[in-house]
C-alpha cells in the first residue's frame, strides 16, 4: 500500500479524469489520516477538491500518449509539452492546497490550480488571482482574539451600511466603534466613500441624513493603513463619486456642503475637477465649475515640485485628448483674453517693480502661461494635434520640443496644413537651449520631409528655415594654400632647354622641364618618371589631357613653389582644377577652389559643385554646401538644375540632402557652443 501510494504521488501524467480523481482522493486521505504534529506545515485537514479543480488539473497533467483514441486524433493546441520534467502530483497538491489555505477556504478551486501552474510550469499564461472585496480583510488572521472581534464587527458594520436599509444605520454605527458611520475601514474608506464609489445614491442620502461627514479624507499614513492604495490617498467622498462618474451622487455631496476642491488644504492628490478633466466627464466638469472649482489649482509632489503631466486640469484634459473639456476650462472668467498668455521671456522682461496690482496681474499671467504651456506639452506628447494647434492659436508659445513633436505627428498623419503652419512659426521658436535635440532629432525629421515632400510650398518654407538655422555668420573663406617645401629651380628655367632632362609634348609643342622639380613636388610626375630616371637619353613624354596653356600654369606653380605669381583667367579655372587634381598638387588645387568660390553664384552653383565633387575638392564642396543652405530659396526659385540635383528623379549615390544636413548640424553645434563658452 505504501509503495503504491508513493508511486501515485510521483505521477506526472494521467490518462483520464477518473484516474486523476482517484489519485487525488488517495493522496488527500493519506495526508488527512496522518496524526498532526504541532507546528507541522501540513494543514490539509478538512480540505476537499471541487470538480472544476480536478478538470483544471487534468488539463495540465493529461498524458500525451493516451490522447489518440479510435485512431482519431483529438484536436489540441500543442502536440507536445514544452517541459522536459513535469511536476509530480504531490507538488500540484502541495502548492494548490497552500493557495487554498491562504484564502481561508476548505475547498480547492480551479483558480488554485491555475496559480499553482504559474509556479510549477514557468511561462504558463495564467492570470494572477484577483483580489475580491471579501478577501481584503485577510490580515485579521494575524490578530489576537479581541482584535479579530473588533475587525469582524467593523466588517459587519460596513456590510450593514451597504445593504441600503435605514433602520440598520444605528446598529451599524454602534458596531463601527466610537467614530460611528464615519469610521475608516482597513482600506482607508468611510461608508460614505464606499457608497459614492458604488454610485448608491439612496445610501449616500441616508448616510448624509444621519450625519456622515462629506469632507473626510483617505488617510495618508501607510504604516497605520497598509492596505490603502497610494492613488486614493487624500481622496474625499466627492473624489470617488467623480472618479466613478456618478453625477447625481456628486450633486448630493456638493449640496450637503462637500468641499468642491476635495481635500481642503491638501494639493498632493488630484482635485475632483482634475479627475473629471482627465476622464473627460463634461457634465461633471460643468457641475464642479458652477460650484466654484478652481481650474488653476495645481497638484504637487511631496517634495513640493509640480507634478509633470498631473499639475492642473488644463494639462490633464490636453494629455487625454479631451478638447471639449479644455474649451470649457478656458471659458472661465479668470482667463479673459489671449493677451494674458505670455511667454516666459515676456513675463521676465516685465520686471518685478511696480504697484501691487501690477505684481498680482503679472503673477496671474505667469501662472496661466505655465499651465497652458504644460497643457501644450502633453497634447504634443500624446499626439493630439488639434489641441496643440488650438492652444497655439490662443497665443501659447512653442517650445522647440513641442514644435518638433507636433511636426512629427503631423507628418505621420499627413496633415499638410499643420506642417505648413509649423514651418511658418519656426522663426519665433527659441532653440538656444535645445540645439542638441535640434541636431539629434529635428534636422533628420526636417530633411526627411524636405526629401519626401511633393508640395512646393512646404519645400519653399523649409528652404527659408535653413538660412535661419545657419545664423548670421558669413561663409568661411577657403584659406590660402601654403607654399611648397622642397627642391626648386629659378623660374627662369621654366620651359628652358638648358640643363633640362625631360621633355613634354603638349598639343604638338615641346615643353622642357627638370626631373628634380617634378618628382619632389608631385607623386604623379614621380610615377611617370620613375622608370626613366636612369635612362641616359632625355625622355620625351606626351601630355594629351590638358592644353598647353594649362600645362604651362602647372609648371609655373611647380617652379615658383607657390600660387603667388600665377594669374588664372576665370575660364581656365575648371581645367586647371582638373590638372591640379590629376598631378596631385594640393596647393594648386586649393588655390583653384578658392578662386572658384569667389565666382560662385546661383546660376553657376551646380556646375561648380559638380566639378568639386568630381575632383574631390573638399574645401570647395563644404563652401558649396554653405552657399546652398544660405541661398536655398533663391536656388529653388531660379535654378532648375539645382532642383534636379537636390530632388533627383531616382536614387543617387551621392545624397546631397544628407551632406547639407551634416553641414548644418556642424554649423549649429559650433554656433551655440561658441555662445555658451563666451
Amino acid at each position: 500500500m505504501s509503495r503504491s501510494l508513493e508511486q501515485s504521488l510521483m505521477v506526472t501524467c494521467v490518462g483520464s479524469i477518473a484516474e486523476l480523481g482517484d489519485l487525488v482522493d488517495r493522496a488527500m486521505h493519506f495526508h488527512q489520516s496522518r496524526p498532526r504534529v504541532t507546528g507541522s506545515p501540513h494543514k490539509t485537514h478538512g480540505i476537499t477538491w471541487s470538480p472544476d479543480a480536478l478538470r483544471t488539473l487534468f488539463h495540465f497533467m493529461r498524458c500525451n500518449q493516451l490522447e489518440y483514441q479510435d485512431d482519431r486524433p483529438i484536436v489540441q493546441l500543442t502536440p507536445e509539452r514544452p517541459y522536459v520534467v513535469l511536476p509530480p502530483l504531490m507538488e500540484w497538491i502541495r502548492v494548490a492546497t497552500t493557495h487554498c489555505e491562504h484564502r481561508l477556504s476548505s475547498v480547492v478551486d480551479s483558480d488554485d490550480i491555475r496559480q499553482a501552474a504559474r509556479l510549477l510550469l514557468p511561462g504558463i499564461d495564467t492570470p494572477v488571482r484577483s483580489l475580491r472585496t471579501d478577501e481584503s480583510l485577510c490580515s485579521s488572521r494575524h490578530l489576537d482574539a479581541s482584535q479579530s472581534t473588533a475587525r469582524f464587527q467593523q466588517d459587519l458594520g460596513f456590510r450593514m451600511l451597504a445593504c441600503g436599509r435605514t433602520d440598520l444605520v444605528p446598529n451599524a454605527a454602534a458596531l463601527l466603534g466610537p467614530d460611528g458611520i464615519d469610521a475608516i475601514s482597513e482600506q482607508g474608506m468611510t461608508a460614505l466613500m464606499l457608497a459614492c464609489a458604488r454610485g448608491d445614491e439612496a445610501m449616500v442620502q441616508i448616510l448624509l441624513d444621519n450625519g456622515a461627514k462629506p469632507n473626510l479624507t483617505v488617510p495618508s499614513n501607510s504604516q497605520m493603513y497598509p492596505c490603502i492604495h497610494p492613488t486614493i490617498r487624500h481622496w474625499t467622498a466627492l473624489s470617488f463619486a467623480v472618479a466613478r462618474r456618478h453625477t447625481p451622487v456628486a450633486q448630493l455631496l456638493l449640496d450637503a456642503g462637500a468641499n468642491v476642491e476635495g481635500a481642503h488644504g491638501e494639493n498632493y492628490t488630484h482635485s475632483p475637477l482634475q479627475l473629471a478633466s482627465a476622464a473627460g466627464y463634461h457634465e461633471l466638469v460643468c457641475l464642479l465649475l458652477d460650484k466654484g472649482a478652481d481650474p488653476y489649482l495645481t497638484t504637487l509632489h511631496r517634495n513640493g515640485i509640480t507634478s509633470k503631466g498631473h499639475g492642473n486640469s488644463f494639462a490633464l484634459a490636453a494629455a487625454h485628448g479631451h478638447r471639449n473639456i479644455l474649451r470649457k476650462l478656458l471659458e472661465q472668467p479668470r482667463l479673459i483674453r489671449s493677451s494674458d498668455i505670455l511667454s516666459l521671456e515676456e513675463i521676465l522682461a516685465e520686471g518685478s517693480d511696480g504697484p501691487k496690482e501690477r505684481k498680482a496681474n503679472k503673477a496671474r499671467k505667469n501662472k496661466i502661461a505655465l499651465m497652458l504651456q504644460e497643457a501644450m506639452y502633453h497634447s504634443c506628447e500624446h499626439n493630439y494635434l488639434d489641441i496643440a494647434m488650438e492652444l497655439r492659436s490662443l497665443g501659447v508659445p512653442w517650445t522647440f520640443h513641442c514644435w518638433l513633436e507636433t511636426l512629427r505627428t503631423a507628418k505621420y498623419f499627413h496633415r499638410l496644413a499643420i506642417i505648413q503652419c509649423l514651418f511658418r512659426d519656426f522663426g519665433s521658436i527659441p532653440i538656444e537651449e535645445d540645439y542638441e535635440e535640434l541636431i539629434r532629432d529635428g534636422l533628420p525629421l526636417m530633411f526627411e520631409i524636405f526629401r519626401q515632400s511633393k508640395n512646393d510650398l512646404v519645400s519653399k518654407q523649409l528652404a527659408m528655415v535653413f538660412p535661419l538655422l545657419m545664423g548670421s555668420d558669413k561663409i568661411t573663406e577657403i584659406p590660402l594654400p601654403d607654399a611648397m617645401h622642397g627642391a626648386r629651380i629659378d623660374p627662369q628655367y621654366i620651359n628652358n632647354p638648358e640643363m633640362s632632362d625631360v621633355t613634354f609634348v603638349v598639343e604638338g609643342r615641346r615643353f622642357y622641364a627638370h626631373k628634380i622639380v617634378l618628382v619632389t613636388a608631385s607623386k604623379r610626375f614621380k610615377a611617370m618618371l620613375s622608370d626613366r630616371m636612369l635612362d641616359p637619353q632625355k625622355p620625351v613624354l606626351e601630355i594629351s589631357e590638358f592644353s598647353y596653356h594649362i600645362f604651362q600654369l602647372v609648371m609655373q606653380y611647380l617652379y615658383n613653389g607657390s600660387t603667388e605669381n600665377i594669374h588664372v583667367k576665370p575660364a581656365d579655372l575648371h581645367e586647371l582644377l582638373s590638372a591640379a587634381n590629376h598631378f596631385v598638387l594640393s596647393g594648386l588645387q586649393l588655390h583653384c577652389e578658392r578662386l572658384l568660390s569667389f565666382d560662385l553664384a546661383w546660376d553657376n552653383a551646380t556646375t561648380i559643385y559638380r566639378q568639386a565633387r568630381l575632383y574631390g575638392a573638399e574645401s570647395l564642396l563644404e563652401y558649396c554646401h554653405w552657399f546652398f543652405l544660405l541661398n536655398m530659396p533663391e536656388l529653388l526659385a531660379k535654378n532648375e538644375t539645382f532642383k534636379k540635383l537636390i530632388f533627383p528623379p531616382k536614387q543617387h549615390p551621392y545624397d546631397l540632402p544628407s551632406m547639407l544636413q551634416d553641414t548644418l548640424a556642424k554649423q549649429i553645434f559650433n554656433r551655440f557652443t561658441k555662445q555658451t563658452t563666451v
